[in-house]
């Protein structure tokens, strides 16, 4: 039970009802209306800016809507007070009753419980990672790779069909780079004495690459002449990069449905026209795109601008500052020709809504690409685009210096493999993504209450520990969560007990407000309080003897309680499982 939205609809019941008595008019859009828990806890335990939202098209004051509504209010079952604060807020107190009851319910959906129908089952693709496969991972694609899969998993618990896709940038001139600096480490593993020239990629990574070009051409990939040798290096080096890429994602516990090719729409099978042609045809005909030329740029114009004529996207026709070359120079199409393309190639598959997480160095490139695909699609896509900050990494305050391996960076797995992927997840998340994060080796395997990854994870082991701990002193436990359903629960009536279910039943809130936000660092957030709630109460009992989680005699306030711990583990875990964060049974 979701007891905001309940509430809500009684202030939708209320103003239908003030609506046939014709003391507003009928049919005010409602859709404003939140009801949430106050501010203040003396306040009581739900507040509505009903009347602060609704006066206007009410044609009444704010605080004359307001007693309206709490006269309607006062009417609810469960309801004991109601009133009216400040210019119109309305301040709403339960019965006490109305706690265990909710609790009940928790219990009776068990894992089910927070989850929401905000997507209805619509596809929703997620696009997130797309490092370009020219070397491992590095750790400003962690905090990417685990936005982007918390937000997926975050969706789909909000009730969309999510399908993870990853982009493997394979063309352009980043891949021939990749190609030349295998070709070198191919030279290498003949034993050649090498030199790394700048501009190509440094890291050792790439002396397998040239170990299995070895293998598979021997020494006659030498003879050949370098367009050849680029070409047959070419895919070798991708496949393994890739492999190197899926490796390192799987240790941060994340997969993707979809590997889509860059690459794959520019080619042209038998001859016939690639994606990227038929797209750029199906532009031509609905005039959207056009032969031009560019002002231009304001100031002093860069070496490489040129003044041509040129193939342009009309993208100042969907609110982009100017029109977007199409074509290079050369004849090849360029990478903005190519994302329009892949977009489009999601929408054919039945995508309508997408998001795709990027590095923050692309947040110019943001307005031009949803244009593209307001224009590809006919307006009727939807393109959300999530950036995430850099992250700095640091060991006890300074920064970390750069891996040996990689060459010029500190990859994601040396990150994972030193600290584990759930304090890697839980942290990346563990701030909003468009704010820089600074990420703290030595602090993230603290065990203590600044560490939030290990305090949550704590939490949960804490409240598997109470059950196992109660079955020891009280004999054999339910095993069925619904069982814990049946126990006294109108006998949880400390203040900490209630704080706890508010706190529980705040979470399908959370759900539905991080889902539509696409903020699943609210969903770390809360999980934070929640074990802060259970921490405090076990606190509490070990003061106040009376208030602990197992009272020997007293088996029945022993169950009542033990379903609140339930509860509170069942939130937690779900929370966690959404994060991508393992939810431990024990600390060790």
């Amino acid at each position: 039970m979701n007891i905001y939205a309940l509430f809500a609809d009684h202030v939708r019941a209320a103003l239908a009802a003030l609506a046939a008595e014709g003391v507003v008019p009928a049919g005010l859009d409602a859709g404003r209306v939140v009801v949430e828990p106050p501010r203040e806890a003396s306040h009581g335990d739900l507040a509505t800016n009903a009347a602060m939202v609704l006066s206007k098209d009410a044609r009444m004051k704010p605080r004359d809507l307001a007693e309206k509504l709490a006269e309607k209010l006062r009417a609810v079952e469960g309801v004991v007070r109601v009133e009216v604060a400040g210019p119109g807020f309305i301040n709403i107190a339960l019965d006490g009753a109305v706690w265990p009851t909710l609790l009940k319910s928790v219990l009776l959906a068990g894992a089910a419980y927070g989850r929401a129908d905000l997507g209805g089952g619509a596809p929703m693709n997620v696009e997130y990672v797309s490092a370009n496969p020219t070397g491992p991972m590095h750790v400003g694609h962690c905090r990417g790779a685990a936005f982007g899969d918390a937000l997926a998993s975050l969706l789909a618990f909000a009730g969309w069909k999510v399908t993870r896709e990853y982009y493997i940038n394979d063309a352009g001139v980043q891949i021939d780079v990749l190609a030349r600096s295998a070709l070198l480490r191919y030279r290498e593993a003949l034993g050649e004495a090498i030199e790394i020239p700048e501009g190509l990629y440094p890291g050792d990574y790439l002396v397998p690459v040239g170990q299995a070009l070895v293998a598979k051409y021997g020494r006659g990939l030498k003879e050949r002449d370098e367009a050849e040798q680029i070409a047959l290096a070419r895919p070798i080096a991708i496949d393994m990069m890739m492999a190197m890429i899926r490796d390192d994602l799987a240790a941060l516990n994340i997969r993707h449905e979809v590997f889509f090719s860059e690459r794959s729409l520019h080619d042209r099978p038998g001859g016939e026209a690639s994606i990227i042609d038929r797209l750029m045809a199906e532009l031509r005909a609905r005039d959207l795109i056009y032969d031009g030329r560019l002002p231009p740029p304001k100031g002093a114009p860069p070496e490489d601008w040129e003044d041509r004529e040129q193939v342009l996207f009309r993208a100042t026709a969907f609110g982009d500052e100017i029109d977007r070359p199409l074509v290079k120079s050369d004849g090849a199409y360029t990478y903005f020709a190519a994302d329009i393309a892949y977009h489009k190639d999601k929408f054919d598959r039945g995508f309508a809504r997408m998001i795709d997480v990027w590095g923050a160095d692309h947040g110019g490139y943001v307005k031009r690409m949803q244009a593209a695909v307001k224009a590809a699609t006919g307006g009727a896509d939807t393109l959300d685009i999530e950036l995430c900050q850099l992250v700095r990494l640091l060991r006890n305050g300074e920064p970390v210096k750069m891996s040996k391996r990689a060459g010029n960076f500190v990859t994601l797995r040396e990150v994972v493999d030193e600290v584990g992927s759930d304090a890697v997840r839980f942290m990346m998340i563990y701030r909003k993504n468009d704010a820089v994060l600074d990420f703290d080796l030595a602090k993230v395997i603290e065990q203590s209450k600044d560490n939030p990854v290990f305090y949550v994870q704590y939490a949960h082991a804490r409240a598997r520990s109470i059950l196992r701990n109660a079955a020891a002193t009280l004999g054999e436990l339910p095993a069925d969560l619904s069982a814990y359903a049946q126990a006294p629960l109108s006998r949880l009536d400390d203040e900490g007990e209630i704080a706890l279910i508010r706190q529980i039943a705040n979470y399908p809130r959370l759900i539905e407000q991080a889902a539509a936000a696409r903020e699943p660092h609210r969903v770390a957030f809360y999980l934070y309080d929640l074990a802060s709630a259970l921490h405090a109460q076990w606190n509490r009992g070990k003061d106040l003897p009376h208030l602990r989680f197992i009272i020997e005699d007293d088996r029945f306030l022993s169950h009542a309680r033990l379903a609140l711990v339930q509860s509170v583990a069942l939130v937690i875990a779900s929370g966690l499982a959404i994060l991508g964060v393992a939810a431990p049974e024990e600390m060790r």
